[in-house]
Order: C-alpha cells, then sequence, then structure tokens
C-alpha cells in the first residue's frame, strides 16, 4: 500500500465513527448534502446502509456521481480532511445485506431482512487530503 494511501486510512480511523457530508445531485441537477456514517476497507470502498426508497437511492440511481467530505472538524485541533470524488452502487444483495448488519441498524430497520434496508458502496476515484494549518493538498487517484 503506497504512503498516500495509508495517510488517507489513518485520517479515517482517527475519526471513528467517521461521519461524512455526502453529496448527490439532485433532479434540478443541483447537489444535496447529506450525513453518513460509512464503514471503510482498506482498498477505501466506503459501505453505507440506507433507506431503499430514500431521496439518495434515486438520485444515486439517476447519477451515480458522488462526493464526501470527512475529517478534521474541531477548529481547536485542526488536522486533515479530505474531498472524496466516488461513484456510488445501490447494493441489495441478501449476503452483502447480511455482512454488513449490525445491531445498531435496528433502530432503522426491523433487520437484515427489511426490505427498505439497502447499502450503498461507494468506490474512490479521487481524494484530496488537506491540512486545515495549511493549503497544500496531495491527490490521491484510483
Amino acid at each position: 500500500m503506497n504512503d498516500l494511501k495509508n495517510k488517507i486510512l489513518e485520517v479515517i480511523r482517527a475519526h471513528q465513527p467517521l461521519v461524512a457530508s455526502l453529496a448527490t445531485v439532485a433532479e434540478d441537477g443541483r447537489p444535496w448534502v447529506r450525513y453518513v456514517t460509512p464503514d471503510v476497507a482498506d482498498d477505501l470502498t466506503m459501505t453505507v446502509a440506507t433507506w431503499l426508497p430514500s431521496r439518495k437511492v434515486a438520485q444515486i440511481r439517476a447519477n451515480p456521481e458522488v462526493h464526501l467530505a470527512c475529517g478534521s472538524t474541531d477548529m481547536s485541533k485542526p488536522g486533515s480532511y479530505l474531498q472524496i470524488e466516488a461513484r456510488a452502487e445501490i447494493v441489495t444483495d441478501d449476503a452483502a445485506k447480511q455482512a454488513h448488519w449490525s445491531d445498531g441498524l435496528s433502530a432503522y430497520f426491523d433487520g437484515p431482512d427489511d426490505p427498505n434496508y439497502a447499502l450503498l458502496s461507494i468506490v474512490p476515484y479521487r481524494i484530496e487530503i488537506a491540512g486545515m494549518t495549511d493549503m497544500g493538498k496531495e491527490v490521491w487517484e484510483a
């Protein structure tokens, strides 16, 4: 694994649970942003549980291009943050939903077989890592 990818994973692991702002493209072409809590694999693929009839699922079906921002949020402890360009896919595969299921999701769904429970698989293709105390950035590309 290259050094830059390791730095990105360090930022992600330093902010657990990770809270990210996820932007999609709305029907009128404007951005729509909401918070998500993705699980991130070592290959940087992100998985987000979602409600299948949600606005974000409809927006991703129409345009899979998404953007996430995450990382340092405390101005008294400046750190690194990430700007992530990615493509998202809606996953309804029973095995994937079962594998991702956790007890915390029971507040939103009746279980891994809930017909409204789905996953977003978010695959980054470009990530900028930057610090809050400088204007420099490094760019990782898939």
